[in-house]
Parts: C-alpha cells; structure tokens; sequence
C-alpha cells in the first residue's frame, strides 16, 4: 500500500528544489547584467534628465505589462511618464506623443511588429529612441539612439520558452533606471510623499505637527501651585505632565515621571510647589514641523510629549509621540 504521506513529502521537496533554482538561476542573470553595463547606460539617465518632455513606455504582451510598472515608477519618483500601448499607437494613439517626449522601447527579440511598425514615424517626428532590448542587433536596437541590453542565457522556463528571466532583467533594468534618476535628481521622500498622499507613506510625510496636536484642555498652570493642586490638573488632561507658565510663556514642565522621582527623593509634597520640581526651559516645537521630523526627535530625546509653541514661546498644543 503507498504511503501517501511520503509520496506527499517526496514532492514539496521537489518543488522547493525547482522554485530555489529558479530564483538562483534568475538572481544570476541580474548580477550578469549589473556586471555588463556601460557607457550606454550612463547615456541614457543623462537623456532622461535632459529631456524637455515625457518619458514615454512602448512595449507589447508581458514587455508591455513591464514597461507600465516602469512608467509608474518613474512617474512615482519625479520623472514624468506615460505608457503607449504600440497597436493603439499606430491606430491614432501616436497624436499623443509630442517632439520633445523620449521613448524608451522595450522588446526582448527587438523585432516586435507592432513596435517596429512605429518607427518610421517615430523617426519622422524626430524623438529619441532608448530600447531595451535582448539582441543589439537587432531592427529596433539599429534604430535606437542608446541600446540597453537585457541579454540572458536562456529563460527559467524549462522549455526555454516563456518570458521569465528576461522579463525580471527587464525590470531590473527599469529599476535601474529610476534609482539612478532619483539619485541624481536629489529625490528626497517628501517628494514621494506629494506624488503619494493617499498612502501611509505620504500621510505622514505630508502630516504636520499642527494637524494631531492637542489643543483642548491644556495642563497648564503656575509655578506657585501646590503639588495636589498641579496633580489634579496632571489628571485633568490626561496627558501625564502640566506646564507651567509664567506671563503665559512655557516656563517648565513636570511629568508623572517628575512627581514619582520627588516621591522618591522624599520630597515635602504637602508643602512643595509645582515649582520646586519642574524642569526649566523645556524642549518645545513649532506647529508647522512635519510630524515625522518631531516624531525622530522625541525618539532620539527619549520624550513622550513636546509642547508645541508659538513665536512667542506661547503654549499652543502638545503633542505625543504616538499621535496620528
């Protein structure tokens, strides 16, 4: 009688063994293409960055599917783009496609139809020409003004036919592309974050301090306040401290961290003030400080709360580190 239980074994380790050797085999194929690249690579970022128009992505059935991932990554980091699809194209789409716009061009064979089918009024608009291509030689890459190669040795596909490893190198490429486009545009996550507001990325980069502060029941009192006094209004607004001010300008702070030290320290809390134990000239902020950046400096000041303050070095809001 079969043991159903081994057979079943016998196969997940089949399977895990062609899964590794398929992404061993692919991870292959990138460094082999980060080893070849050249002078045509360093051309076509510095045709990019130097384009008066779009980067327009050309490319059809799974080249196609790669270069709108392309496109939106470009988009996404400060490089504007947009995918043509090449049969559309040469039904009319091309009217979208002004002088001043760069295409890249993106066909494993370089010897796509629908693609070469658009060159000759490509040329005759006088567009620059990127293809990302497997054979240099080939009619679109002749036809090019720089030619990236995705060369691999065969697909992953076992029948060395599906579009695998060269796809990934056509996305590896692309990638490429944005990361050095970021780098020499000096791309900084604040600007990720206005091309991505709906994301939680963007949320907190666009986030200021202003928009989660509390503004509602401030503690705040005097210096002169008894200690059970200041303790009920530490509880009052629920944010364990209360400032204490002086001619309305933040004069110190005292935490519940504060009042369990005085304890400790047999500090007289029937006869003490607030102002025997705050601390002085307390760590403040501005309102319009992005929340990230305050959030990095509570970290960094081992702090749960800030007080936000005006010019005037007037209480304003507080703002805690785990506000959104």
């Amino acid at each position: 009688m079969p043991n159903n239980h081994s057979s079943s074994f016998r196969e997940q380790v089949a399977m895990l063994s062609i899964a590794k050797d398929s992404l061993t085999e692919q991870a292959k194929a990138l460094i082999n293409m980060s080893e070849s690249l050249g002078d045509e690579f360093a051309k076509a970022v510095n045709m990019i960055l130097q384009t008066k128009g779009r980067v327009v992505v050309c490319g059809m059935g799974k080249s196609g599917l790669v270069g709108q991932k392309m496109m939106a990554t470009f988009a996404s980091t400060g490089t504007p783009s947009f995918f043509m699809h090449p049969a559309e194209a040469f039904h009319g789409d091309l009217g979208m496609l002004a002088r001043e716009d760069l295409l890249i061009l993106i066909s494993y064979s370089g010897e796509t139809e629908e693609i070469i089918n658009l060159l000759p009024s490509v040329k005759h608009f006088g567009n620059k020409i990127i293809s990302i291509v497997g054979d240099t030689n080939s009619t679109m890459a002749k036809h090019s003004d720089v030619i990236l190669s995705v060369k691999v040795e065969r697909e992953v596909c076992p029948n060395n036919l599906a579009p695998t490893t060269s796809t990934l190198a056509t996305m590896g490429m692309g990638d490429a592309l944005a990361v050095a486009l970021i780098k020499e545009r000096n791309f900084q996550a604040e600007d990720f974050a206005r091309y991505h507001p709906g994301g939680s990325l963007g949320k907190r980069l666009l986030t200021k301090v202003s928009d989660v502060m509390h503004t509602n029941n401030l503690p705040v009192t005097n210096a002169d306040v008894s200690l059970k006094d200041a303790i009920l209004t530490i509880s009052e607004g629920r944010l364990g401290l209360v400032v204490i001010t002086e001619n309305e300008q933040v004069r110190g702070i005292v935490t519940d961290g504060d009042l369990r030290r005085a304890m400790v320290n047999e500090v007289d809390m029937n006869n003490a003030t607030i102002g025997d134990i705050m601390t002085e000239s307390p760590m403040s902020i501005a309102s319009d400080v992005i929340l990230v950046e305050a959030e990095k400096l509570m970290l960094d000041k081992k702090i749960k709360a800030l007080i936000v303050t005006d010019l005037g070095n007037q209480i304003i809001g507080i703002l805690e580190i785990f506000d959104r």
